[in-house]
């Protein structure tokens, strides 16, 4: 049996190359936008989301540099609501999802929280393969490795076109960047992520994200597993013209 914590502190050992991938020694983000053929810099938005992506795709080459360290083969995914981001197959054939999430700083002590996943489809039917590289079982951990940053407290002009020459002048719009890696249990919460969503939600305080202090953290998996393989939001619970069992985790 392949040792998850083995895995994990690995991959924590090559927190120092990732965060040298993305962020310049005074920890503002390497990015300063996209150019074009013509050498015209667009900064980036504030969306959370062309930010996530952007560091998945600079952070896979060095995801990739460790697979082969360690004799990983990582598959990532193939189609963007699929789960996990990455799956790596150890050499005696085990699979471990890690999904890279990324949020931003509410205040010094809180972030904005990540979304973890869905709660129905492949995470009931652990079986299936729709929405999943492989069938949720057969993964024998899931991580999220996380990435928490401050957005830029100067205003970014998204309308504005820079040159080569204006490079060191454009604001990055992210800065003092945290990486962290828990297994999605010990950083969920008993509420769904924001929205109607059927995705499972955060803790919020970042000290609780960095440790994996979450509220399943020191009940297990087992709990974690059962509560949201069981959970049912209003509208889930009127399609079946019930009400749902409960709604937080003391219940």
């Amino acid at each position: 049996m392949f040792e998850k914590e083995n895995f994990r502190n690995r991959f924590l050992d090559y927190f120092e190359e990732f965060k040298k991938v993305v962020t310049t020694d005074d920890n503002e983000w390497v990015v300063k936008g996209f150019i074009d053929i013509y050498k015209n810099i667009y900064t980036i938005s504030l969306d959370t989301k062309v930010i996530s992506k952007i560091i998945e795709l600079m952070l896979f080459p060095t995801v990739l540099k460790f697979a082969s360290e360690y004799n990983y083969k990582v598959l990532p995914t193939k189609y963007q609501n699929y789960y996990p981001d990455m799956t790596f197959i150890t050499e005696n054939n085990e699979k471990i999802a890690v999904d890279l999430k990324s949020t931003y700083y509410k205040n010094k002590d809180t972030v904005n929280g990540f979304t973890l996943g869905s709660f129905t489809g492949y995470f009931r039917n652990r079986d299936s393969t729709k929405n999943i590289l492989f069938p949720y079982n057969e993964y024998s951990a899931h991580y999220v490795l996380g990435v928490v940053y401050k957005r830029t407290e100067h205003d970014i002009d998204e309308y504005k076109k820079y040159t080569l020459d204006d490079l060191k002048s454009i604001s990055s719009v992210a800065n003092d960047f945290t990486f962290l890696l828990q297994e999605k249990y010990k950083l969920a919460t008993d509420k769904p992520g924001s929205g109607n969503t059927k995705n499972i939600g955060s803790v919020k305080k970042i000290d609780e994200l960095i440790k994996g202090k979450g509220p399943f953290s020191t009940r297990g998996i087992d709990v974690f597993d059962n509560y949201w393989m069981n959970y049912y939001t209003k509208d889930m619970a009127l399609a079946i013209d019930s009400k749902p069992p409960y709604k937080n985790l003391e219940e």
